[in-house]
């Protein structure tokens, strides 16, 4: 297992990817309210608000770190006794070619005061993009909660069709190694999401549509999974 070990070694990775260059450096925020947090599907947030925001380091030779975060409620469903999740990224993007464009990169997921659920865990990703669309694939040796390998296949589309307006689509295939995470023992689900994003005052209101292919019995008994609308307020800094 990796898990962990990879909190210093992000460290390691931000000095050396920085060296030399620090001056020509990026630094960029954002922050949002939400009317729930769904993450691939399911409501992270017990079907209530939440509140997130970030910061992203990005060096002019395509690396990147940064660290996000977003208030939680798991509810007294989950063995879970956090309030808070955190998550800490590095990796590296570029374009190849006129239209294409590749990003390979890490993420850990810190819950903090979580001691009985084993819920920190690590994924390593691959994306690629062509004009508006986007292809990618993640990877975790040991998924939230201990359940062992998991793989994530998604696909989406971006299209601003107007001005100040964008259309985002969505779809991802969620793979589990063991079926202790889904109540059910089928062990996959899919995912999806409708979004419109309307920019006024340098401000981005959301209106998303997100949904799974999942019954309440598979997400701990709990509506966690139900299609709903999710209301957006985000600004980027």
């Amino acid at each position: 297992m990796l898990k962990k070990k990879f909190l210093p070694a992000m460290l390691v990775f931000a000095s050396l990817a920085g060296f030399a260059i620090d001056a020509h450096a990026d630094i960029s925020a954002n922050a949002a309210l939400v009317s729930d947090y769904r993450f691939r599907g399911i409501s992270q947030s017990n079907e209530d608000f939440a509140i997130q925001g970030g910061f992203d380091y990005a060096f002019e030779n395509g690396f990147y770190v940064g660290t996000w975060g977003s208030s939680v409620d798991f509810d007294s469903n989950v063995d879970f006794d956090g309030s808070l999740e955190l998550d800490f990224y590095g990796g590296w993007g570029s374009d190849i070619g006129e239209h294409s464009s590749i990003d390979i990169g890490y993420i850990y997921y810190d819950y903090p005061g979580d001691d009985g659920a084993e819920g920190d865990y690590q994924e390593i990703y691959l994306n690629y993009g062509w004009k508006d669309l986007s292809l990618g694939i993640v990877y975790s040796d040991d998924y939230y909660g201990s359940s062992s390998e998991f793989w994530y296949l998604q696909a989406g589309y971006d299209w601003s069709f107007a001005k100040n307006w964008a259309l985002s689509l969505h779809v991802g295939y969620n793979d589990f190694d063991k079926d202790i995470f889904l109540s059910s023992d089928k062990g996959h689900y899919v995912d999806y999401s409708v979004g419109v994003t309307w920019s006024v005052a340098g401000v981005d209101l959301g209106l998303t549509w997100v949904g799974t292919d999942l019954e309440d019995e598979d997400v701990f008994g709990t509506s966690w999974g139900d299609d709903t609308a999710v209301f957006s307020l985000s600004k980027s800094f």
